[in-house]
């Protein structure tokens, strides 16, 4: 790195150390040179390159201090230093035949990057992290005219191929032998993958048949999920004979027609299920099936669901339970499973897996939020929906025994981008206002012991970027960012005080930049202190003008803020001093942040102006940078999941762009496809 850099390495360090002996530990692969090397640049299109014996890195994966650096930025780091180190085998020592074969390093290498990640911090906030991209950012990808499969066909430009569905849906087809052929198999079958083509080129079909060797199974079905693109549906229906104490699941698979064919063959689904009844999980057995004395746990069972339709019944039921679908998100599917608010709720107390108590939850306030748009205008109709749902996020908070992380987690409603994708046509105008409703109710109601979190967490702390300290500070700035809404929607003067002193304390007397950070986010997102926040954002500016990490932070942080304006304030610190439109991590900063995540301030903007703004941003970097150009513009080729002005003036934009007689592969590619 830079000479002025050269305190920010440790973290690195000690992650490439960590998954050097990970990796001997966990896969038996240990490094094979005598030195490994890392240059890190500030101008890289990608977070890092593998390349043997010397990677490169974007300086935003590699640099990481207290002071300067966020817990997310902390683990993104320990992410990708592992993700290139495992590269060294599961890519460079066995590599690919050809670009058709990318996903065989890059889904393999994600898979067990998450798994290195998983067991250096918390293994259910890492699931619930890979799941909530997949569900926001993957699912829609596979649900578009950008849809392909994992190992795709053909191609234009190869660089369009390095996508969410090669690499987190290739991770995730990964997980799923892991999870079909258990960790033990799964460690024979990589063994003998590494071992039979140590030194060799190969393809995906090569590391399927290590697999099928090593277990004796034939995997020939499930390379569908290689060849098929699209996200499957998974309908999940049931019944209860009281009197025969038998309970039936019934499971059925429809993936829509994608590009390479319009009607697909049945997946073979894992799907990971427990039956809860009022005690907890009960004991499993499948009707005409011998117990297996040699299974521990006999309250959770993987179901390979490999045809269309297929039901499963279960014996000595003594009560109707309540079923645990995808458990640990076993399978990349949508699910479809119609029960009631009491039966999620009663998930959401009992689950033993992270992530199913999560995901129940995140069902609870989708349904919610839903419910809640078609009752517009009923304060007393909305008040009547939301109230269970404050009960049980009060019993949350007051259980001491719960990791703040998980609780963390569930305080956080799904993402303007999951909600839009689940709707058969999105207004996205009215869904964000009906989880705007939702979270000021949670705010106004768990005020009290939200104050209590806040106040009761040591901010005098030694920073740690521990997963211990990640998930008590992720906790304790939740609250904070909850009890800033609450004095935004119009609490008494004295409350509105004491939280905006408590909020600018945080600010101000910080000793991490996670702390910090939330601190000014919070401010910058609060209409009643706008001249307070200005002023936090003038001296953060000035005391971290010579960090360019920083500088990339607080760009993004202004352009998230969502309001009808944001377009406005994009366009001015656009021509700030500090932005440079020939810095990708610059401009990913500000108009990837503005255009990606900032969905209500992108598409609140009067008469389609941020969609003409971010075309002519493509166009501008078409000529110089065709890759960062081509993902910028990933925002608008889902014109046609949006209703009303929106729809059309997202596909104005786009036809704006193909008119252009000098675009480049990258950029021609996806317009076209996306305008079919």
């Amino acid at each position: 790195v830079e000479a002025k850099d050269l305190d920010k390495c440790q973290h690195a360090m000690d992650s490439l150390k960590n998954s050097m002996a990970w990796d001997e530990r966990v896969y038996g692969r240990e490094y094979d040179l005598d030195i490994f090397m890392v240059v890190a640049v500030d101008d890289f299109n990608m977070g890092a390159m593998e390349n043997k014996g010397l990677n490169i890195f974007n300086t935003s994966c590699v640099l990481a201090k207290a002071e300067t650096t966020t817990d997310a930025a902390f683990q993104r780091v320990e992410g990708v230093v592992a993700h290139e180190y495992f590269h060294n085998w599961s890519g460079n020592r066995v590599t690919c035949r050809d670009w058709f074969q990318l996903s065989l390093k890059e889904g393999f290498t994600v898979f067990r990057d998450a798994q290195f990640s998983a067991d250096m911090g918390s293994p259910t906030v890492k699931r619930v992290e890979d799941v909530s991209l997949l569900r926001s950012a993957q699912f829609p990808e596979d649900g578009g005219p950008l849809a392909h499969a994992v190992q795709p066909a053909s191609f234009i430009e190869i660089s369009n191929f390095y996508t969410l569905t090669i690499y987190e849906k290739g991770a995730e087809l990964v997980r799923m032998i892991h999870t079909l052929l258990g960790p033990e198999t799964f460690r024979r079958g990589s063994d003998l993958y590494f071992d039979r083509h140590d030194g060799q080129a190969v393809t995906i079909d090569d590391f399927l048949a290590a697999m099928a060797d090593a277990s004796g199974r034939n995997l020939d079905q499930f390379k569908l999920w290689y060849h098929q693109a699209g996200t499957p549906q998974l309908t999940v229906s049931e019944s209860y004979d009281e009197s025969a104490q038998e309970y039936t699941l019934s499971l059925s698979q429809y993936c829509r027609p994608t590009p390479e064919t319009e009607i697909k063959q049945a997946y073979l689904i894992p799907v990971s299920v427990s039956l809860f009844g009022d005690a907890g999980a009960l004991p499993l057995k499948l009707k005409g099936q011998r117990p297996n004395p040699e299974v521990g746990d006999n309250t959770s069972m993987v179901l390979e669901f490999d045809h269309k339709d297929q039901s499963y019944c279960f014996e000595n039921i003594a009560e109707k339970p309540v079923a645990s679908v995808l458990r640990g998100f076993s399978a990349p599917v949508k699910v479809e499973f119609k029960r009631d608010q009491g039966e999620l709720l009663r998930l959401m107390s009992q689950e033993s897996d992270g992530f199913a108590r999560w995901d129940a939850c995140q069902q609870v306030l989708i349904e919610l939020i839903g419910q809640l748009q078609q009752q517009r205008g009923d304060k007393a109709a909305m008040a009547q929906l939301i109230e269970p749902v404050q009960e049980a996020f009060a019993g949350l908070l007051a259980d001491d025994s719960l990791d703040p992380a998980m609780v963390a987690l569930m305080l956080t409603l799904p993402s303007l981008n999951y909600l839009l994708e689940l709707a058969e046509e999105a207004d996205v105008l009215a869904i964000y206002a009906a989880r705007e409703t939702l979270r000021q109710a949670l705010a106004e109601a768990l005020y009290t012991p939200l104050m209590a979190i806040y106040k009761a967490y040591d901010h005098s702390l030694a920073y740690q970027p521990s997963a211990d300290q990640i998930a008590k500070r992720s906790l304790k700035n939740t609250a904070l960012s909850y009890l800033m809404l609450a004095a935004d929607i119009g609490a008494n003067d004295e409350r509105r005080a004491e939280v905006l002193a408590l909020c600018q304390q945080q600010y101000q007397a910080a000793n991490n930049m996670t702390d910090q950070q939330a601190a000014l986010l919070a401010l910058v997102h609060s209409d009643f202190c706008q001249e307070q926040a200005q002023w936090a954002l003038s001296d953060f500016y000035q005391r971290w003008q010579h960090e360019a990490l920083v500088v990339n932070l607080w760009f993004s942080i202004q352009a998230s803020r969502p309001a009808r304006d944001a377009l406005a304030k994009v366009e001015q610190l656009a021509e700030h001093p500090a932005f440079d439109r020939g810095n990708p991590n610059k401009v990913r900063a500000l108009l990837g942040v503005f255009c990606n995540q900032n969905t209500y301030g992108f598409h609140a903007s009067a008469d389609g102006a941020a969609y003409r703004y971010l075309a002519e941003q493509v166009l501008s970097l078409d000529g110089d940078n065709p890759q960062l150009a081509a993902r910028l513009l990933t925002p608008l080729t889902r014109w046609a999941k949006f209703a009303g002005p929106q729809r059309q003036g997202m596909r104005n934009a786009l036809e704006g762009i193909a008119a252009s007689a000098t675009l480049s592969k990258d950029v021609y590619e996806l317009v076209n496809k996306s305008l079919g």
